[in-house]
């Protein structure tokens, strides 16, 4: 666990977009571009992330007992991009290294890197009278390289060509599919894991730079890796693998200057200087959360059910690219690197602890695409306001009254539910029920992310919003619906007022969702007849589910703000997407260190109340499954209770630790278990 915090801390100068910014901000005025004049001193330090694609091939053969010739087949790793999963053969790393430049123009250096796939892999099926049907698996974890570099510079740009060591940690999978393999136990549907398995050889290639500004630089690269021949056995079916591996990787990056002779030293405190060339603006981020659970009164535990004394963590690290396409129109690219668990697998309490933890967690880290979108602006008129550049929003100015149209792939809450005092758990408030209302069942992906449109009428003091987004393919799943047959209506109004010369606001938030959906009562009924367990995915047909929620936010000093949400969902239906919450009220407060000289730290504190309907908490007394929570029984239902405060200090105004705290009084709607006590810790950077 140390070792992953290290990782983490390792990678902050490197990290790359802040969630906590506002898709549904307008596009703002051209700043003035940044450039680097003259010839540029490519001397110095630099570390940066890169982003690319990645394709391979392998060539195996395995040996048996008593087989009279080996076996031998090849593997494809070029993954097409699958939008509906979010997978393929990217990849997103980091990169650090030193150049210097010789009087003659020539630049020699050196450069570490390091990358992570989404997936970079394939897999090969054979059969055979000694080993039955199997199938061979190679999934690139991880990879890195270690090269010398020298080019020559002219002018802003640099060409150069590269090679060293390279490096590789895959994980080796054997499934048997029919029969036995002679001499060995293997059943027809086990397998026979090998994680994290070295391969060493070279890589070479060659890129050209660019010069964007006297601190950052862009770079285009090439690279080819051969990793030699490796050996594996897999007991189980008492068979032997020989195997290489070589991968070809087309990458584009980004590369801050550290400084010439070493780490400038304020970098750390004040961050990168911000990259906006008016056309072109980066802004990144980079996360740890750990979490733990002290021991608390289980008599029982069912399959969701929050575990005792268990600790986890959990990180990203992303950036946030936007691009002008026209006038009014941007283009955000938002890639990610994940790694981590939530406590109890992100299961046990319907309010979960944790609102930065994916639904799908990871040992290794893994790269993801989770936004990528198109926002389109008109100006209406009206009051000019200042923008300030942030997470997927340019800084400049734009008017009070626009409309806004964002299109692509995003969070529906990066638009809808937005609260000034809980809504990014990188940065306030960690508890699900707090950062979104917890009935508010919105359209995602496992990560909480999907395809949609809104449009938002800003006029005076009053918004209106309305979207139509993705469901996932089944309810609470990591893929996407591709015929996008299963969706979402949104709408919301919002209105702006002024209280004692404070600014306030209030929102309504509507939603309905159409798909494949159970109730508890037919779940209920076919268990009772059937003798079984009740599951709502035996009673799925096309319906509705609808649900709605009010949001206010309420500053009474320039550095004490409140904040409350009460939603309603139909608890008859199962919830689609998200919390196991049908009613839920919450309030809380946060507050500024003016008063103790300390004016970047934060202090937030905030309750929460969700129920569930009478057949909800039938349904998980006859021992049905939610999508985060039940014990395998409920005989003694009652309101799921949350108290949460943290402490946020700033460390400088890009870096925030955070202690925060968590009561929970009948987890999972059960007061036979609990209450129960989270302690965390958040590391925070951004730029």
């Amino acid at each position: 666990m140390r070792g992953v915090l290290l990782t983490w801390l390792a990678l902050i100068a490197l990290g790359g977009g802040a969630e906590a910014a506002d898709v549904s901000a307008s596009m703002p005025t051209k700043a003035p571009p940044q450039t680097a004049p003259g010839a540029y001193d490519w001397t110095g330090f630099y570390a940066g992330v890169h982003y690319g694609y990645a394709a391979g091939s392998s060539h195996w053969s395995a040996t048996q007992s008593g087989a009279a010739t080996p076996l031998s087949g090849s593997l494809d790793m070029l993954n097409a991009y699958d939008p509906f999963t979010a997978t393929g053969g990217y990849l997103h790393g980091f990169q650090a290294g030193y150049n210097y430049v010789l009087p003659s123009h020539v630049v020699v250096g050196a450069e570490a890197d390091i990358s992570f796939p989404s997936l970079l892999g394939g897999t090969s099926t054979f059969s055979s009278p000694s080993s039955g049907t199997a199938a061979y698996q190679d999934l690139v974890e991880f990879s890195g390289t270690l090269r010398a570099r020298i080019g020559y510079s002219a002018g802003n740009w640099l060409f150069y060509a590269t090679g060293g060591f390279a490096y590789s940690y895959d994980q080796l999978t054997r499934t048997q599919l029919s029969s036995m393999p002679a001499g060995g136990t293997a059943l027809p549907g086990s397998f026979d894991n090998h994680f994290a398995v070295p391969r060493f050889g070279a890589a070479v290639g060659g890129g050209v730079e660019l010069a964007l500004s006297p601190k950052w630089m862009a770079r285009l690269e090439f690279l080819y890796t051969d990793y030699g021949s490796h050996s594996v056995v897999f007991p189980v079916a008492a068979e032997g693998f020989t195997s290489n591996l070589d991968v070809a990787m087309l990458r584009a990056g980004l590369d801050y200057k550290l400084g010439q002779t070493g780490v400038d030293a304020d970098l750390l405190s004040k961050g990168p200087a911000p990259l906006d060339l008016g056309w072109f603006a980066v802004h990144g981020e980079t996360t740890f959360i750990e979490q733990y659970v002290p021991p608390f009164h289980a008599p029982y535990r069912g399959a969701n059910s929050l575990i005792p004394n268990q600790g986890r963590e959990g990180g990203d690290a992303s950036l946030s690219a936007g691009f002008r396409l026209w006038r009014g129109a941007e283009l955000w690219i938002d890639p990610e690197i994940d790694q981590g668990f939530g406590v109890s697998n992100t299961e046990g309490v319907a309010g979960y602890v944790n609102g930065a933890a994916a639904k799908v967690g990871a040992a290794v880290p893994y790269a993801r695409l989770p936004r990528y979108f198109v926002r389109q602006t008109i100006d209406l008129g009206g009051k000019s306001q200042k923008v300030d550049g942030a997470a997927n929003q340019f800084a400049g100015s734009q008017t009070e009254n626009r409309l806004v149209f964002t299109v692509g792939k995003y969070a529906a809450t990066d638009i809808f539910d937005k609260n000034k005092y809980a809504t990014d758990p990188r940065n306030d408030f960690l508890n699900w029920a707090l950062v979104d209302t917890g009935t508010f069942d919105y359209a995602a992906d496992a990560w909480g992310y999907s395809y949609g449109a809104a449009a938002e009428w800003y006029q005076g003091d009053w918004t209106v919003r309305g979207g139509l987004f993705d469901l996932s393919i089944v309810p609470n799943s990591a893929e996407l619906d591709p015929n996008f047959e299963q969706f979402q209506w949104l709408g919301e109004i919002e209105r702006r007022y002024q209280l004692f010369g404070h600014a306030g606001k209030i929102a309504v938030t509507g939603f309905l969702s159409r798909g494949r959906m159970g109730t508890f009562a037919d779940a209920i009924a076919l268990a009772q007849m059937s003798g079984g367990i009740p599951a709502t995915a035996d009673v799925r047909r096309y319906r509705s589910r609808p649900g709605l929620s009010a949001n206010l936010e309420q500053e009474i000093t320039s550095d004490l703000g409140v904040f409350a949400r009460v939603g309603w969902a139909d608890g008859n239906v199962e919830p689609y997407e998200y919390a196991d919450i049908d009613r839920t009220v919450a309030a809380g407060l946060q507050l500024k260190g003016t008063q103790w000289s300390r004016p970047d730290d934060t202090v937030g504190i905030a309750g929460v109340v969700n129920e569930i309907s009478a057949e909800h908490q039938a349904y998980l007394n006859a021992g049905g499954l939610g999508i985060l929570v039940g014990d395998g029984m409920l005989p003694h239902p009652g309101a799921e209770k949350i108290i949460e405060a943290y402490y946020s200090y700033a460390l400088s105004p890009a870096t925030h630790i955070t202690a925060d705290y968590q009561f929970i009084d009948n987890p999972a709607y059960n007061s036979d278990r609990g209450p129960a006590s989270v302690f965390g810790g958040r590391f925070h950077w951004q730029f």
